[in-house]
């Protein structure tokens, strides 16, 4: 057989022009994309965000995800034409245009009064349990997905008088990462980055009797094996794990884009955990059961998520379990 032939390693100079290179482009794309919301910010809110959408629904069929959002939906939903696939796709485009636009307009979109007799822009269904959470003196979680502009959850608790602390993953450019994570702050409350020593933190905060949010429909490498769509994928634990080891309530929360530039956030009622026979709360089917939630929301209305997501990459050769003590191991 040929002798394979070894793949050289870059020098630590090759390594710091290519990490140099990588900053800069990074930091060119930053700018461009702070310049059109600026540009954006000097338009009406509405003109704006309608702007925003039809951009992003020309511009996002241009990219490589565009391709991995239709293999995704193909796969989620064999019985539809391809025309209903693309269609989707594009709405899903228009909603992370208006959902990037709509950084630089939360101020003015979040007009929600709980003492309104009509609603605004927002509306919001479950507020007996945003005050439920807010009064209690014990430690909660509520989780969502990418759903509509689910940015708008955390701003909707405060305004209930609810503290939470809201788990995100910043964008890999730092540049843009600081441009969001100051606009997020401004209008959000307390943030934490999901990067490693993340679920300590959480853990310190439901320990200290807080709240924390989560997003829970990404890809976690080398999680737990469960399925979405019929598919499937791995799954981070963590919020199963923190819940039966706090035995807190456990709220699901999302948004949905309405007709005419409108939003409806939704908190529905705690899940009934699923349990073990000796009481505790059983990760794996927990972990399933937010998968399935979140699935029923974008069942709803399809093209409010990010189909882009590479969602079902499987880590190869491993497969992630709960032991008999509730910690996660491994399979080769």
């Amino acid at each position: 057989m040929p002798r394979r032939k070894a793949s050289k390693i870059p020098s630590p100079t090759m390594m710091r022009i290519m990490g140099r290179l990588r900053m800069l482009n990074y930091w060119l794309v930053a700018q461009v994309a702070l310049v059109a919301l600026k540009l954006l910010r000097l338009l009406p809110v509405d003109k704006g965000l309608n702007f925003a959408d039809r951009a992003a629904r020309t511009v996002g069929p241009w990219f490589g995800r565009h391709r991995v959002a239709l293999s995704n939906l193909r796969a989620a939903y064999p019985e539809k034409s391809e025309a209903e696939i693309e269609a989707i796709a594009l709405d899903m485009w228009g909603n992370m245009g208006r959902l990037g636009a709509e950084y630089i307009f939360l101020g003015q979109i979040f007009d929600y009064d709980p003492e309104a007799e009509t609603p605004g822009r927002i509306e919001v269904t479950g507020n007996d349990h945003f005050l439920k959470i807010a009064s209690e003196d014990k430690p909660h979680i509520v989780f969502t997905g990418h759903l509509g502009n689910f940015e708008l959850l955390p701003i909707a608790a405060a305004t209930f008088g609810m503290k939470i602390t809201s788990l995100f993953r910043p964008p890999n450019n730092p540049y843009l990462a600081e441009y969001i994570f100051s606009t997020r702050a401004s209008n959000m409350g307390d943030l934490l980055a999901s990067q490693r020593g993340a679920s300590f933190a959480l853990a310190g905060i439901l320990d200290r009797g807080g709240n924390v949010g989560v997003l829970v429909d990404q890809k976690f490498k080398r999680g737990l094996r469960t399925t979405f769509f019929g598919r499937e994928c791995e799954t981070n634990p963590v919020l199963a794990m923190l819940a039966r080891h706090y035995d807190c309530d456990v709220y699901p929360a999302h948004c949905i884009r309405l007709p005419g530039g409108r939003y409806r956030l939704t908190i529905e009622d705690k899940l009934a955990l699923p349990r073990r026979d000796d009481g505790a709360v059983d990760v794996q089917a927990t972990t399933q059961m937010l998968n399935d939630t979140v699935e029923r929301w974008i069942r709803e209305d399809p093209g409010q998520w990010m189909w882009f997501h590479k969602r079902w990459g499987l880590t190869e050769g491993r497969r992630r379990k709960v032991n008999k003590s509730g910690k996660l191991s491994a399979d080769s």
